[in-house]
This record gives C-alpha cells, structure tokens and sequence, in this order.
C-alpha cells in the first residue's frame, strides 16, 4: 500500500528530526537490560500514535506478526515496559522534546509566524483508587471524604505558529503546586530551548501575579497573562479607563469583529516591578451573536506590538487546552496510567508530548507537501493501521 505508515514515521523521526540517538540511548537506567530500550520507547511513542494506550496492549502489539513493521526488534512484555519507565532518566527525553523543536524551527516549520509563543497551564489526570504515590492528591467530596486519587502537572508548549507543539511537563503533589510547579516548567523549558526560541509567554489569570511576571523577565521573554479579580486595583482601573469609551480599534479576524480598547500606562502593584502595566480589552463578536470580552496585560510596549498581535498572543492561550489538554487525554491516552510508579507516570507523559510532537510535524510538515489537504490526525491514524494490515508476508511456500 503507498502512502504513509509506521517505518516511514520512524525514518522521520529518526533522520529527519534528529532523533536517531536519542533512541539508541533514551537514558535507560537498568542495571543488565536483556531488552534493548530503543525498542520499548519506541513501542510507547508509537503505540500512542496510533492510540495504544496501555502497557498490556504494546505488548500484545510486540508479540504480534506486524512488530517488524512497527519498527521493534525484540518481543517484550508489560513487565519490561513498567520496569524500564520506572528507572529512565526523564532528562534525555526533554532534551530530545528540545531538540526536535530547534529542528523544526530550523527547517522553517514557524516560517509563516511571526512571533512564536509558550503557553502554560496545569490540569489533572489518571484518576486511581489503588494506593496512592507521592504525586497523588485526593479527590474528595463535600463533605471531606476521599473518592480517589488524581494526578496533577503542568504543561508548555509551542502556540501561535498554526502548529501546537508540547515541550514539557512537571507533575506536583500533595504540599506543592500548579503555581510553583509553573515556574520550574518556565525555568526549565527556556533553559533547554534558549531564551532566543520563542517571543512570549501566555498563560491565565492564576499567573497574572508578580514573581510569575518577575521570573517570566528573568528568563528573557515578555509575558501575556490574563486579568481578572485577582487584581482588584489594576482591574478597577482599566474599568475606569475603558467603560463607555469608545474602542481603540475594530478589525476583522476570520468569521468575528473585534473592538478593542488598549492602554500602556497602567501604573503597576506595589509588588510589581514593571515601570507601567499594558492592558488590552477585546470584545468578539460572533456570527451567532455571541460575545466575547476579557481583558489581558502584557509588559509589551504599544511601540513594539500592535493591538491586533497583542490579540492573537492571548487567544494563543487557548491552544494548549484544546490541541493540549483535549487532545492528550481524549485521543492520546493521558488519563491513562499505564504503570503507577511516579517516575514511570512522568516518562509515559513526556514520550507522549514526543508521540504528539513527531505526528503532528509528520502530518502538518511533512506529508503536507504541494496542493494536497493536511490529513486529519485520525485519519492518520486509521490508514497506519490499514497500512500493518497490508504488509507483505514472507513466501512459506
């Protein structure tokens, strides 16, 4: 069958994002491994490609006759996975998530972008009723009493350049926080990609405070961050500014209208470091009447970024809900917990934001190329697995 499958994917990700060592050597921290690590971290990226979400069903895929054609060598089982995740080092593989995206920015992947940006934002996932580990927090009722246990982290990506790419991710348990967790992820994630990969920072009203916008500074990128009651004196103000004022601005964005009204001599909290706040109001107007209105602040000078750049920064943030979030537990199996071992839980998230990453540059990249539609990531998917289907069977006869 031509077109797209597995081994082409793999010859992808291997050669043309770099990825080559990184699974030769993915940081595997057993003592006498019997079964090559290349094998089963390949076998978790591309089982979650193509929504093989468990350990006990890659295994069955590796005992199955199409393993050559998924790219794996050796037979294994769940055990291996679960003994392996437990004792890699998470470290290579941010690295190899950076390394990839220096690539992609490389081979112009951004080109139609003119600022590219990092989103945060925190959720949980992988609800348990097992013995808790060290990342689990309780899920209670009102009155108190425990249902369960939930795991929290906090992720960043890639928004604003039409391609939502994952970098990292940093979990956080009981005593800590999505908002200290936040700040590591930032310190982190910058540290790897180099303060010059990206233009800005965006992310909710629970970052809108000063030591996130101080650290957001310390790293070298403006921030964008939205304003709610938080803030009372700063909010009070833009509502004294804005209300009964004409807007600024009205453009047109795709199918919507949107007013906005737009200042940048706010004067700052007494905690706040800025000389002065910029603040940004739109109003949406959908074609089913609908309206939109928030407000966002930026240290971002009217000089340096326009009302309408200033706009599609902060609806930027909402990629990393629907092509993140939505997207990884929905269809890539992030609610699942394959292995409950907190290193193991870290691992199999970080190898799907690579699974997202390497698809997602095939799908959009690379198979996007001359007049052709972009394939749709399920659609990609079905045909992989028609393509496992159709491989050719060695003549018995």
């Amino acid at each position: 069958m031509k077109g797209p499958h597995v081994r082409q994917i793999q010859n992808y990700a291997c050669h043309c994002l770099g990825l080559k060592s990184y699974f030769q050597r993915p940081g595997d921290g057993r003592a006498r491994p019997r079964i090559p690590a290349r094998d089963l971290v390949w076998a978790v990226v591309i089982g979650h490609a193509l929504r093989v979400v468990s350990f006990l069903r890659l295994e069955w895929l590796a005992h199955s006759p199409v393993r050559a054609e998924l790219g794996m060598k050796s037979q294994f089982g769940d055990d291996a996975l679960a003994y392996c995740s437990e004792r890699m080092d998470p470290e290579l593989t941010r690295l190899a998530l950076a390394s990839v995206l220096h690539q992609a920015k490389r081979n112009k992947a951004f080109e139609n972008s003119r600022f590219i940006g990092l989103a945060l934002d925190g959720t949980g996932a992988g609800c348990t009723h097992k013995e808790p580990c060290r990342l689990c927090g309780p899920v209670k009722d009102p009155k108190g009493a425990v249902h369960g246990w939930l795991h929290h982290f906090v992720l960043i990506s890639v928004v604003g350049v039409g391609l939502t790419l994952p970098i990292d991710v940093e979990p956080y348990g009981p005593g800590d926080s999505e908002y200290a967790a936040a700040q590591r992820l930032l310190r982190r994630a910058v540290g790897h990609l180099g303060a010059r990969f990206a233009d800005y920072v965006v992310g909710d009203g629970e970052y809108a405070t000063a030591p996130f916008l101080h650290t957001s500074g310390e790293v070298g990128l403006p921030v964008v961050a939205r304003l709610k009651e938080n803030l009372p004196l700063l909010a009070a103000a833009v509502r004294a500014r804005f209300d009964g004022q004409p807007p600024r601005a009205v453009f047109q964005e795709g199918d919507d209208r949107v007013e906005v009204w737009d200042y940048d001599h706010f004067d700052p909290w007494e905690t706040l470091n800025w000389s002065e706040v910029r603040v940004l109001r739109y109003r949406q107007h959908k074609r089913d009447g609908t309206i939109i209105q928030a407000e966002w602040l930026t240290d971002f000078s009217l000089a340096k970024l326009g009302s309408l750049s200033f706009y599609r920064m902060a609806k930027s943030r909402w990629e990393i809900e629907n092509q993140g979030f939505n997207d990884g537990k929905n269809r890539y199996g992030m609610e699942h917990i394959c292995h409950h071992e907190p290193n193991s839980i870290l691992i199999v998230w970080l190898l799907i934001l690579l699974a997202l990453v390497i698809e997602r540059l095939y799908r959009q990249r690379y198979l996007h190329r001359g007049d052709h539609g972009i394939r749709s990531a399920m659609n990609l998917s079905d045909y992989l697995w028609l393509s496992l289907g159709t491989c050719n069977r060695p003549d018995t006869s």
